[in-house]
């Protein structure tokens, strides 16, 4: 009778399991979710239709800013370039700034419904530069060869507007995304493994339009219209994010996540003179597994044993101490300061591939510029190549999710099919094909203008002999960038998820901090040795040789990179099946 009246509580607790969401979770009232009614795809669509919305205006207006910039503003090209890369820089660092915001006070609803306001208001902003006469680059029916200054100022105040928008947007709106799945779930877990590759094909698609459609009405109708539809397109995306509230799952923001980990630091500091125990898994302080509000707890690792001692209790009968987080840290919390210690070097090895990333939205549109751009009488907008690229990744997350996992589950056992630090390794190869490629073509469009200077016979290459470039650089950000997302989202702590995403898009604003001074170095360098690689134009520069050193990098770093990726032991959370983590902490996981 004991048996079957345990197996009875049992059956119910599972079936209240199934009915309710016990991940901290809450809904619209403040309420434990009923997993029904909130969460899972039926609130990610909504949320994905908001960032297909903003990556729709982030790439309408990132594709074409060097062109606007030499053509209206009359930059040069060196100028120009970096004018691209310290707003993306800007952009993509902001949502640091953001993340931490939406993990600690405001929380991540609240952010991207602040955040979206912003980003409107830039858009607004870039529209009334256009149209509003007092604001207009050159005076009515004018031409002029520099922009009158009030334009400037409001130009500036507007891109940079929308890149504090985009600050607060990108990293709440993806970690809100994720939120909506419950990891302990096994059928929903595996959602969320999906819910990664089904938001950049929403990024994709939004990129697709962005540099396609928006493009073409910024080249063939004018930039005010284009504004003017991004503008009504958030709008509209920020109404749809609104209806779907009653569907969402919430998370409580927890305060500063640093607190926590100087906790740690300063425990550890205070007991280095204590001897490391014995038999750390029983001997290290943890709180109690029912203590829902501690959250999911993390198995000890051998690695960093210096903040181990953090976890050390000095007095088992002084309850002070237990009460004093500054005394004594829990194991889990030992162990969310060294994931974001095992972070960093995966993020710094992982800046090569971002300087290759930022080449295509500055230089390779500017080669698209120079060359034969019409197809039977209609000339492409040479921002619009970069649809290729978004071509490419949607191939790409196709293949992997319903090719290469499938495959690769059966192969490894490996739920993921293969591991996040293999995929993003995958994405890092393809950015050095990229780069090789990218030498090769532009070395052939130089031969090319040198021989029709010859025969002062103009006929331009095709713009179509970038395709192959934009397409790798496409199907690679598939692996490597999707990868980050996940990477940096999976491996925070949980309290971090924002910054967490944040981390990721780090990644690429500081790769293009780092090409401007790249630029700069090379720059100064060769124009030492007799020729700048960076003339006033593309005929009198030589990417080709720039591209080259750039594949040259990247080989280099991602040796670096597979050293640590085999070294690295990933999140490990007690009594939940994930993927990545091994039972023998000894046993790293592995990039070959």
């Amino acid at each position: 009778m004991d048996e079957q009246k345990r197996g009875f509580d049992q059956f119910e607790y599972e079936d209240e399991n199934e009915k309710w969401v016990n991940d901290s979770s809450l809904d619209h009232k403040g309420q434990v979710p009923l997993r029904a009614s909130t969460g899972s795809w039926k609130a990610s669509f909504f949320i994905i239709a908001i960032e297909f919305s903003e990556r729709l205006s982030y790439f309408g207006i990132a594709s074409s800013l060097i062109i606007y910039l030499t053509k209206v503003m009359h930059e040069d090209l060196k100028t120009a370039a970096k004018s691209v890369n310290y707003w993306s820089g800007v952009t993509t660092l902001m949502p640091l700034f953001g993340g931490f915001i939406a993990d600690s006070y405001l929380g991540r609803f609240s952010t991207v419904f602040a955040s979206t306001i912003i980003y409107i208001l830039g858009l607004i902003l870039l529209t009334m530069s256009w149209f509003a006469p007092s604001l207009k680059a050159c005076k009515h029916g004018e031409t002029c060869q520099e922009p009158r200054k009030i334009h400037e100022v409001i130009f500036f105040v507007a891109i940079y507007l929308i890149s504090i928008g985009t600050g607060g947007h990108k990293p709440a709106l993806e970690s809100f995304g994720a939120d909506q799945f419950d990891e302990e779930n096994p059928k929903e877990r595996k959602q969320k493994m999906s819910f990664f590759n089904w938001w950049n094909f929403g990024l994709c698609s939004g990129l697709l339009i962005g540099v396609t459609v928006i493009v073409y009405l910024q080249d063939h109708v004018s930039w005010g219209v284009a504004d003017i539809v991004l503008t009504v397109v958030m709008a509209i995306s920020l109404a749809i994010f609104i209806i779907g509230r009653p569907a969402y799952r919430y998370r409580r923001p927890t305060g500063s996540p640093l607190t926590p980990m100087l906790q740690v630091l300063v425990a550890a500091i205070r007991k280095r003179t204590l001897p490391y125990p014995v038999n750390p898994a029983f001997q290290l302080y943890e709180a109690p597994k029912l203590d829902k509000s501690q959250g999911r707890l993390l198995c000890h690792t051998k690695n960093l044993k210096f903040l181990d001692k953090a976890a050390i209790v000095e007095d088992i009968s002084n309850s002070a101490e237990k009460e004093d987080p500054w005394r004594l840290a829990t194991v889990t919390k030992v162990e969310e300061m060294k994931l974001v210690l095992n972070m960093i070097p995966i993020w710094v090895s992982t800046l090569p591939f971002g300087i290759c990333i930022a080449q295509s939205s500055t230089f390779f549109i500017k080669q698209g510029v120079t060359m034969d751009r019409k197809i039977n009488g209609f000339e492409i907008p040479p921002a619009s190549i970069y649809a290729l690229a978004a071509v490419g990744m949607i191939i790409s997350v196709t293949l992997y999710e319903k090719v290469l996992v499938p495959v690769m589950r059966k192969i490894t056992g490996n739920e993921r099919g293969i591991n996040i630090l293999q995929r993003i390794g995958i994405g890092m190869f393809f950015s050095i094909v990229t780069m090789v490629v990218s030498a090769l073509v532009e070395k052939k469009r130089l031969d090319n203008v040198r021989q029709n200077a010859e025969t002062n016979i103009f006929v331009p290459m095709s713009v179509f002999w970038l395709a192959p470039q934009f397409v790798i650089v496409g199907f690679g950000d598939g692996f490597a960038l999707v990868g980050l997302q996940e990477y940096f989202y999976d491996q925070v702590p949980d309290s971090m998820r924002s910054l967490g995403i944040a981390f990721y898009l780090s990644v690429i604003g500081a790769a293009n901090f780092l090409s401007s001074i790249l630029i700069t170095i090379v720059d100064h360098i060769t124009e030492r040795s007799g020729e700048s690689w960076f003339g006033k134009d593309l005929n009198s520069s030589r990417l080709d040789k720039f591209y080259g050193l750039l594949a040259v990098v990247v080989a280099v770093n991602l040796c670096f990179y597979m050293l640590l990726a085999r070294r690295y032991s990933y999140k490990n959370v007690q009594k939940v099946a994930v993927a990545d983590c091994y039972n023998d902490h000894d046993h790293p996981s592995s990039m070959a």
